[in-house]
């Protein structure tokens, strides 16, 4: 892996403690890592070579490459669709299980190129995937497909083998040919673990254990998942306290509140962060921070399916780790990470006041939070020694017109997601001048469409309804 220089950078947001943005800086990378950072002029970097690349960064304001926790890349294929644009949760669910169904290789390959080009060209360096769907009539490499594709896109990727148990003959809401035995499930997570998790630091992919809900898998498959991932010091990740009705399917099934049903089966932790949480009560906010254990906040997909708002002001003034997360995209319809941004920014601000969310916490969750979560100390922040990652977003157009008084800000306050000029994962240029390098997205657009027609029709047909 070669040098790069990125030179003459309008506004540097190191998201290092205690430090303010950086004006007129250049940044060195080399081997994946930040080298140096100097104030521009006269290069005074110590070269035993010259820079295999320069990128000029003037008008632009750089970030730590985002962190996205929690996704579900694979719903990129279901997005916008009639049938279930107006439903809550568990009607979701119920709803997009039939086309899911119809899941295979090439979806896989191609909804993963989609999620992650998404997420790249808003910035996102570091992703998580939540994938728990595996119909019995399809191969199950699943995850050998999405880990193949983000190396190849340059994606830093912690993808959690999901899981479900629990169909609807013993009272779940999945239907029982996408559900797998204990046995299946953990003899995949082994061949996972073995073949694919890198613990070291840098590392571009580690495994993560998921069973998908409290309402999708059995209290057994909970608690033996926690024991084994345990033993294999690898994470744990699951939906929880995501809506009422699965509060109160745990009160009417299981007689215990969501929290104290996953404090039962071992689910509490600094190796455990949960999806949503947005019913933690005050007490149950205090056990979070006691136990370290942390929460990916997904403000857009709790917002479309009408869930509610988690209590992110309240979670991080108590210590809870949190961070922030596109969640799928079959209920946020987007895997753009600024847009995330800018909704944590603006909802927080309601019921709470203003002063709830300042720009500065929205950072904190996109990057340094996002990284405690992962257990990644050295991504989220830039500074020499930590990961070259990086994105670089225009600030020399008409959206951020007037708005030059705070730099580090105006892509929260101002513009509508707007695409990185330049994202660097790992010292690698994978965003250039707004566009994915190595990939046809027009291509990828028909791929993906002709692709989800097909799961659409398919679904359709065997149950004689229409999903358009």
């Amino acid at each position: 892996m070669g040098r790069l220089l990125i030179r003459n950078i309008h506004t540097l947001v190191t998201m290092v403690e205690g430090e303010k943005p950086l004006h007129d800086v250049d940044v060195l990378i080399e081997d994946g890592k930040v080298a140096a950072i100097q104030t521009h002029g006269p290069i005074r970097f110590p070269f035993d070579r010259k820079p295999d690349r320069t990128i000029d960064g003037a008008g632009c304001v750089a970030y730590p490459g985002f962190v996205n926790t929690h996704h579900h890349l694979y719903q990129t294929l279901t997005r916008n669709i009639p049938k279930v644009q107006n439903a809550k949760l568990f009607d979701w669910l119920v709803g997009l299980y039939e086309v899911w169904r119809e899941l295979g290789p090439e979806a896989v390959e191609v909804s993963t190129r989609v999620g992650l080009g998404e997420l790249l060209l808003s910035g996102c360096t570091t992703t998580t995937d939540h994938f728990y769907v595996f119909p019995q009539s399809a191969p199950q490499e699943f995850l050998d497909i999405e880990i193949d594709t983000a190396r190849e896109l340059g994606m830093r990727f912690h993808p959690t083998r999901g899981s479900m148990s629990r169909g609807r003959s013993a009272g779940g809401l999945p239907p029982d040919d996408v559900v797998q035995t204990p046995e299946q499930i953990l003899k995949d997570c082994d061949r996972l673990i073995a073949k694919y998790h890198d613990p070291n630091p840098f590392s571009m992919c580690r495994i993560v254990l998921a069973p998908c809900s409290p309402f999708s898998v059995t209290t057994e498959l909970l608690a033996e998942t926690a024991v084994y991932a345990r033993e294999k010091k690898v994470f744990l990740h699951t939906h929880l306290c995501e809506t009422k009705d699965e509060e109160d399917f745990c009160l009417q099934t299981l007689g215990l509140r969501p929290l104290d049903y996953m404090e039962k089966t071992g689910w509490v932790g600094p190796d455990v962060w949960y999806a949503h949480g947005i019913y933690f009560n005050d007490e149950e906010i205090r056990r979070l921070a006691a136990t370290q254990t942390g929460v990916a906040h997904c403000p857009a997909s709790n917002l479309r399916l009408g869930s509610g708002i988690c209590k992110v002001p309240q979670l991080m003034a108590a210590g809870v780790r949190v961070g922030l997360a596109v969640d799928g995209s079959a209920s946020n319809d987007s895997s753009n990470f600024v847009r995330e941004m800018q909704l944590a920014l603006l909802v927080h601000r309601v019921g709470t006041g203003v002063e709830a969310m300042p720009p500065q916490k929205v950072l904190e969750l996109a990057t340094v939070g996002g990284a405690r979560i992962l257990g990644q100390p050295e991504i989220g922040r830039l500074q020499p020694g930590a990961a070259a990652d990086l994105a670089l977003f225009r600030l020399d157009r008409i959206e951020f017109a007037g708005a030059m008084a705070d730099p580090a800000s105006a892509l929260l306050f101002c513009g509508s997601g707007p695409r990185a000029e330049y994202t660097v994962a790992a010292g690698r240029v994978v965003v250039e001048r707004g566009r994915l390098t190595g990939l046809d997205e027009e291509k990828l657009f028909a791929d993906a469409n002709r692709i989800s027609d097909a799961m659409l029709s398919a679904a359709e047909k065997k149950l004689g309804v229409s999903y358009r």
